[in-house]
C-alpha cells in the first residue's frame, strides 16, 4: 500500500492470457487450410468435363480470398491488450494550470443532412470539458459554407456562457445539452431557467433551418447582420466562395456569466472554387490544421464528426495520462477512442454497430503498434501531422510548425490576414499537404489512409476504451443511407489495397507483417462479397451437375489433415 501511494499509475495494460492459444489455434489452421488447396489443386489437375473445372476453379479462388482473409485477422489475436487510465493521479504529476493545449476540430458540411442544433449540441458537450477553459479551443469545419450553420454557432456562443457554468457547479456528467435535458436531470430554478434558454436556442436555429436563411427577425444585432451580408451575396454557393474565419468567442476576451474565461470557438469555412480540387473532409481538416496552427497551435489536436458528441469530461485528463508518461508508448502520435452510437435497438437490423470494427479489432491492434484512426474521437499529437518520428517535414512556413510558439492574440490583424491565406483553395500548391503532411490524399476514406500511413512511417497509437463511453454518436437510420456508406468505405479501402501504398507491398515493407496484414483486413474488406456470392450459387450448381463441391471423409489428405490436427 505505501508503494502504491508513493508511486501512484497514470495507467496500466494487460495482455490477454488467449494470446497464446490463439496463435496454437492460427498454427493447426494454417496447416488444416493448407490441405485445403492441396485438395483444389488435384481437382483441378484431374478434372472430367468443362464445367467441373470452371467450379472446382470457382471454389478454389473463394477459397484463397478466405483464407486470405482469416490470415489478416489473426493479426488481431497475436497480441491483445486492454488499458486502464487513472485520471484521479493526474493531478499528482500535472498542475492544471500545466496542462497542453487542446485544439478541437468537428466537421459539417450540410446543414440539411447534419442539422446545425445537432452541430451544436457536439461543440457545447467538447467546451464544457473538465478542463482548463482558457486552453480550449474548438474549431468549426463549414464545408458546405452555409450560413444557417454559422447562425446556429452564434446562438451557440451566447448559450454557452450560462451552459458551461452550470455544469462546472452541478459537476454534470453528460454535458451535451441535448443528451442531458433528455435524461433524468435534477429540477431546480436553476436547472429550469438553462433548459429554457437552450429551448429557444433551439427553436430559433430549427426556425431558420426550416426557413432556408437568417432572416431579419433572427438577426439580434449589427455584427450579425454585417457578417452574414458580407458573405453570403448572391454569388456564393458551397462549391464557390472565399474564405470565411469568424471568431466567436475569444478566450482571451470573453466571459460566462461567472466571470470564468470562455474557450476560443472559431468558425471556418475555407476558399472554394469549382476548378480546384478540394479534397473532401481531408482536405477540410488539413484546412483547420493550418488555421489553427497559426491561431493557437496547441500540441494536441482531437478530431469530431459533427454528430458525436462528449459523454465524459474526464476524456481529455485520460489522453494526458498516456501523453505525460513518456514510457506509455515510443513515438506516439495518437490516441484513438471506440466510435460507440446511442439509440441502438437490440435488433440493429442494419447492423451499424460494428463492434468488431470499433471495440474487438483495436484492442489487438493494440498489441501491435497500436489501433488505426477510424476518422473520429481521435487524440492527435501535433507534430505527428509533419513526417515521421525520425524524418520531420518542416512547413512551408514557420508559423505552422508543431513547435512554434503563437505570440500574437487571436483577433490580431495579421493573424486574421494569414490565416485567411491559409485557408484558400490554392494555398497546397506545389507543397507536401496531403501526401507527406496533415491528413493524407488518395482515398475516400480518409481516416483510414492517414492511420495507416503514420503507422507506416513510424508512428504509434493507442486504444483508450472506458468502462463510461467517451462520445456517442447517430449511426445511419435507413437502408439508403447504409448502403451508401458501405459503398464508400469499399471503394476508399480498395483505392488504399490497389495503390502504390498497398498493404501487400508498402505495407510489409516498412510497418512489417503483422501491422500490414491488420490494415490489410480493412483494406481489402470488398472482396468478401466474391467468396460470399459464389458459395452462394455454385452449391446449388454442383447438385444440379453432379459435381462434388467438397471433400469426402474419406479422402486420404483428410485423414492426414485429422491426424495433424491431433498431433
Amino acid at each position: 500500500m505505501a508503494t502504491a501511494t508513493t508511486n501512484p499509475r497514470l495507467h496500466s495494460l494487460r495482455r490477454l492470457r488467449r494470446r497464446f492459444p490463439n496463435r496454437v489455434f492460427a498454427a493447426v489452421y494454417t496447416f488444416v487450410i493448407l490441405a485445403l488447396f492441396y485438395h483444389h489443386a488435384l481437382t483441378l489437375l484431374h478434372f472430367t468435363t468443362f464445367t467441373s473445372f470452371c467450379i472446382s476453379l470457382t471454389m478454389f479462388i473463394s477459397d484463397i480470398i478466405l483464407a486470405y482473409m482469416w490470415s489478416t485477422t489473426q493479426s488481431y489475436r497475436m497480441n491483445p491488450m486492454t488499458r486502464r487510465e487513472f485520471p484521479e493521479n493526474l493531478v499528482k504529476f500535472l498542475d492544471r494550470k500545466d496542462f497542453p493545449a487542446m485544439d478541437i476540430f468537428i466537421c459539417t458540411a450540410d446543414p440539411y443532412k447534419e442539422p446545425p442544433i445537432n452541430v451544436v449540441n457536439t461543440a457545447l458537450s467538447v467546451m464544457a470539458y473538465d478542463f482548463p477553459t482558457e486552453k480550449l479551443s474548438v474549431y468549426l469545419s463549414d464545408d458546405g459554407g452555409s450560413e444557417l450553420t454559422l447562425f446556429a454557432f452564434m446562438e451557440a456562443a451566447e448559450f454557452a456562457r450560462i451552459w458551461l457554468p452550470f455544469c462546472r457547479e452541478n459537476d454534470i456528467i453528460e454535458r451535451c445539452p441535448d443528451a442531458y435535458f433528455s435524461s433524468n436531470y435534477d429540477e431546480n430554478p436553476m436547472t429550469g431557467e438553462v433548459k429554457r434558454r437552450y429551448e429557444h436556442m433551439k427553436i430559433r436555429v430549427e426556425n431558420v433551418v426550416e426557413k432556408g436563411k437568417v432572416s431579419d427577425e433572427y438577426i439580434s444585432s449589427e455584427l450579425q447582420h454585417q457578417l452574414l451580408s458580407q458573405y453570403w451575396t448572391k454569388d456564393f454557393t458551397r462549391q464557390n466562395h472565399p474564405s470565411i474565419i469568424q471568431v466567436l468567442l475569444n478566450a482571451n476576451k470573453d466571459k460566462d456569466i461567472k466571470g470564468h474565461p470562455m474557450p476560443n470557438l472559431v468558425y471556418v469555412s475555407r476558399e472554394k472554387r469549382k476548378t480546384t480540387p478540394h479534397h473532401f473532409k481531408a482536405g477540410a481538416l488539413n484546412a483547420l490544421i493550418r488555421v489553427s496552427g497559426i491561431m493557437t497551435n496547441a500540441p494536441v489536436v482531437l478530431t469530431l464528426d459533427c454528430d458525436m458528441y462528449s459523454n465524459d469530461p474526464l476524456t481529455p485528463q485520460r489522453v494526458l495520462c498516456y501523453i505525460s508518461d513518456k514510457s506509455s508508448r515510443p513515438n506516439l502520435g495518437y490516441i484513438q477512442f471506440p466510435q460507440l452510437y446511442h439509440g441502438l435497438n437490440e435488433a440493429d437490423i442494419y447492423a451499424s454497430e460494428y463492434k468488431g470494427l470499433f471495440q474487438k479489432n483495436p484492442i489487438g491492434m493494440d498489441g501491435l503498434s497500436g489501433p488505426n484512426y477510424v476518422g473520429t474521437g481521435c487524440f492527435f499529437l501535433r507534430h505527428a501531422f509533419f513526417g515521421g518520428p525520425s524524418s520531420p517535414v518542416q512547413p512551408e512556413i514557420p508559423e505552422l510548425s508543431p513547435n512554434y510558439i503563437v505570440n500574437k492574440p487571436i483577433m490580431d490583424q495579421k493573424i486574421l490576414d494569414q490565416v485567411h491565406h491559409v485557408s484558400g483553395c490554392n494555398y497546397e500548391n506545389l507543397t507536401s499537404w496531403g501526401s507527406k503532411m496533415g491528413f493524407r490524399y488518395g482515398s475516400l476514406v480518409e481516416d483510414y489512409y492517414t492511420g495507416y500511413r503514420l503507422q507506416c512511417e513510424g508512428w504509434k497509437s493507442i486504444f483508450c476504451d472506458p468502462e463510461r463511453p467517451a462520445f456517442l454518436g447517430d449511426v445511419p437510420i435507413t437502408l439508403i443511407d447504409v448502403l451508401n456508406q458501405n459503398k464508400r468505405w469499399d471503394i476508399g479501402l480498395l483505392e488504399v489495397g490497389f495503390s502504390k501504398y498497398s498493404t501487400l507491398t508498402y505495407g510489409i515493407r516498412t510497418a512489417g507483417i503483422l501491422v500490414a496484414q491488420a490494415f490489410g483486413h480493412y483494406a481489402f474488406w470488398g472482396i468478401w462479397s466474391f467468396p460470399i456470392t459464389f458459395y452462394a450459387f455454385i452449391p446449388s450448381l454442383t447438385l444440379l451437375y453432379g459435381i462434388p463441391a467438397f471433400p469426402k471423409v474419406s479422402d486420404p489428405w483428410i485423414c492426414g489433415t485429422e491426424l495433424l490436427a491431433i498431433i
